[in-house]
């Protein structure tokens, strides 16, 4: 079965703008978040119209702050400290990667944790390792949205989460290892949290033997067709978190998009499998709306 992101994305839009449209009925301010863009790499200048356009679709005001490549880590940084303080922002995020010359573990620290709507301050990753509240990463909120609105229990699951960033890898075995108290409120699904995981590299040794112990695999690897289908065992559940360009002749821009995992032959083994691109991807997106909101009502009510 194809988990549908785009689906479920769009059912947290919706659910979104009627929150925002209340807050406009009671007179009350919308959400506003705050997206700065450093340089102008194609990429990254996509990514941004795409939250901007996501925002848009809610009802959350967004403001974008463009800088050229060469601006000083110090100048940024005098940035990251007036959104700080800019009591009109409930968010913002600063969009990476940044060029060379900065830092992007001190930009990141600069952050008001309260305002990270994309979960990777360390303030916030520490947060989420104790399980008090915070913000989490976007695209591990996105996942846990997707099996929690599937009704895709990991309780007692044993999990193979392949890669270790701090964007994914990391914040997603933390989730899933916290006692099911973590659990989406306002769902009826099975709780999310309480799985045996494991956590494979580039270093691990014998990965096809590790992935066919798991219930669960998510992959975040940044290697197309890394997971094959002698990897995975009948029945289990495949998460797709990578987005590759690959070489395509057939395709009018000369590439075409493909995850970390063999989607032809994976699929026919998998009872649950998401597709790239529709899968994760608009998860994120959608997740860093959830976490502007969260932004912005944990201002009001201090529970952050």
């Amino acid at each position: 079965m194809i988990l549908d992101g785009k689906k479920i994305a769009a059912e947290i839009r919706a659910e979104l703008r009627e929150q925002i449209e209340a807050l406009r009925a009671q007179g009350q301010r919308v959400p506003k978040l705050a997206i700065v863009i450093v340089g102008n790499n194609p990429a990254s200048e996509t990514y941004v119209a795409n939250k901007i356009k996501a925002c848009a679709e809610v009802g959350i005001e967004a403001v974008r702050i463009a800088y050229t490549s060469d601006i000083t880590e110090q100048t940024l940084l005098t940035e990251i400290h007036r959104l700080n303080n800019d009591e009109t922002i409930d968010g913002f995020i600063v969009q990476l990667p940044l060029p060379e010359h900065i830092r992007e573990s001190v930009i990141l620290s600069a952050i008001d944790y309260r305002k990270d709507v994309d979960g990777l301050t360390p303030e916030n990753i520490g947060r989420t390792v104790q399980g008090m509240p915070s913000i989490i990463s976007a695209t591990p909120r996105g996942i846990r949205e997707l099996l929690a609105r599937y009704q895709i229990a990991t309780a007692g699951k044993h999990v193979v989460v392949i890669g270790r960033s701090n964007i994914v890898g990391k914040p997603m075995a933390i989730l899933l290892m916290q006692r099911a108290y973590l659990s989406l409120p306002n769902i009826s699904a099975a709780s999310f949290g309480d799985a045996t995981v494991t956590i494979c590299h580039s270093k691990t040794q014998d990965l096809a033997a590790i992935c066919r112990t798991a219930d669960i695999i998510i992959v975040a690897a940044g290697s197309p067709g890394l997971l094959t289908a002698d990897m995975v065992r009948e029945g289990a559940v495949i998460i797709d978190v990578g987005i590759n360009r690959v070489e395509d002749i057939s395709s009018p821009h000369g590439y075409k998009l493909v995850g970390d995992v063999d989607f032809e032959n994976v699929s026919k083994k998998a009872a649950y499998i998401t597709p790239v691109p529709g899968g994760v991807g608009p998860m994120t997106i959608v997740s860093l709306l959830q976490n502007t909101m969260q932004a912005y009502t944990s201002k009001q009510n201090k529970s952050l």
